[in-house]
């Protein structure tokens, strides 16, 4: 026992050497975007979108009962929660290398010849092929699947952002789609009536059969326009259902009259800074750069010798209590020293394609911080553009439903001629669906900016 105790002991001393390690010094490299936004973009040093959860941004419930069931029955957010399980275990992996694996054996073999029969019995505890990591070969594996992991992690941070963005968007496609409806069967009860009095006072021959036939038309596109939003609907109904996972609570979502019920907070802009440290992708290619960058240690650490150890301890006797004595005890000890001398190149090669693989991830990293910088940017132009475009938008609307009912005054008085009544109430149709457009246009920009400026993880 005391020569176990001694070999342990050894072998212990020898897991306790530390060597260098050769993964370069990192510097992240300088963001390759303005120190600010586009001129005219107001923003603040208030909390970004980053520190404003999805609970705070849905201002509506039934969008937050979406949203809290699409994330815990999403499919694709599944994948990504197990992707990152899948990249910790790999990492235990990695890191289970850094330590000695210590296996107990034991044997029995019963053997004769002739009519000598003999017994021999085996007790060992020891390790086998354990890397000594002078030059941090096994440490640049080890840092390379921990940035992996969090990587991964960023990963899933990011794909729950996006999830948050397409439920909004989905339920906001839907609520367009019935106050598109909505309007084409009111517009649809009003163009009823027009055709009804057009046929009486045909018959009645005060009416012509262009202007008869001109608001048949308008009933029949009305009609269209009716089926068109149902379908549009109905196939946002379902998009809608993929997303949560499961089928929709009843009552979502209700009608609204355009810009009265805003279901979505107000965010933040923040700093273009900010985005460095709160955008989930950004922070996934840096990881992902880092995992790169310690991988040219690891390609560098095998052009050097390596030195695995090999240790057991333990005994062997004819007599299975008689294992342990005093006489019974073997032990042994065998390093082995892997020198690198000729491998025609390849090890040389291996570490140019690690350094080139770390470039191509300072390229992929730098444009991911311009890409993020781009739809910020655009993001916070279209706010103030829509917001203004809604306001000529609703004028808009005001000025035709004036001419529309100027021209039925006139045509009832024989003033007009139903052409122009036609005209002016397609006009009208046209503006109030512009402006349920503009609105819900607006609120899908609200929540691409959310997304851009990395919000919605919390």
């Amino acid at each position: 026992m005391c020569r176990l105790s001694l070999s342990l002991t050894l072998l212990g001393s020898l897991f306790a050497i530390t060597g260098c390690t050769m993964i370069p010094p990192y510097l992240r490299p300088e963001a390759p975007v303005a120190d600010t936004f586009p001129a005219g973009v107001k923003v603040t040093g208030d909390a970004g979108a980053a520190e404003i959860s999805w609970r705070t941004f849905a201002t509506d419930a039934k969008l937050r009962k979406l949203l809290e069931l699409a994330l815990a029955n999403n499919r694709d957010l599944r994948v990504a929660m197990l992707n990152v399980e899948r990249s910790r275990a790999q990492f235990n992996i990695e890191r289970a290398a850094r330590f000695p694996q210590i296996n107990a054996e034991g044997g029995f073999r019963r053997q004769g010849a002739g009519d000598k029969t003999t017994n021999l019995w085996s007790a060992s505890v020891g390790s086998t092929a354990y890397e000594i990591d002078l030059f941090g070969r096994v440490h640049s594996l080890n840092v390379q699947a921990l940035e992996q992991y969090f990587a991964a992690e960023e990963g899933r941070r990011s794909a729950r952002i996006t999830l948050v963005a397409q439920v909004a968007t989905q339920y906001s496609a839907l609520r367009q789609a019935q106050e598109q409806l909505e309007l084409a069967q009111q517009t649809l009860a009003a163009v009823e009536e027009s055709y009804k009095l057009n046929k009486i006072t045909r018959e009645a021959g005060s009416t012509s059969e262009l202007d008869l036939r001109s608001s048949e038309a308008q009933v029949q596109t009305a009609r269209i326009n009716i089926l068109t939003y149902e379908r549009l609907a109905a196939q946002a109904r379902n998009g809608l259902v993929l997303l949560v996972g499961q089928p929709l609570p009843s009552g979502v979502p209700g009608v609204g009259a355009p810009g009265t019920r805003r279901v979505l907070a107000d965010v933040p802009a923040g700093l273009p800074s900010d985005l460095l440290q709160r955008r989930p992708d950004i922070l996934q290619a840096e990881h992902v750069l880092l995992a790169a960058n310690a991988n040219i240690g690891a390609a560098r650490a095998a052009c050097f010798p390596s030195i695995t150890l090999s240790a057991s301890a333990g005994g062997t006797s004819a007599e299975l209590r008689q294992l342990f004595g005093n006489n019974s005890g073997v032990w042994s000890f065998a390093p082995q020293v892997n020198l690198p001398i000729f491998t025609g190149g390849r090890n040389r090669a291996n570490v140019e394609v690690a350094e080139v693989n770390a470039r191509i991830e300072v390229a992929n990293y730098e444009k991911t911080i311009q890409t993020a910088f781009r739809e910020v940017a655009d993001a916070l132009v279209a706010r103030t553009s829509y917001r203004l475009q809604i306001e000529a938008q609703q004028a808009l609307v005001k000025a035709q439903q004036r001419r529309y009912e100027l021209a039925s005054e006139r045509y009832r008085e024989g003033e007009e001629l139903y052409l122009n009544v036609l005209t002016a109430q397609q006009d009208l149709y046209s503006a109030q669906q512009g402006l349920i457009q503009a609105h819900f246009d607006s609120e899908a920009n609200d929540i691409t900016l959310y997304q851009a400026l990395g919000g919605g993880w919390k």
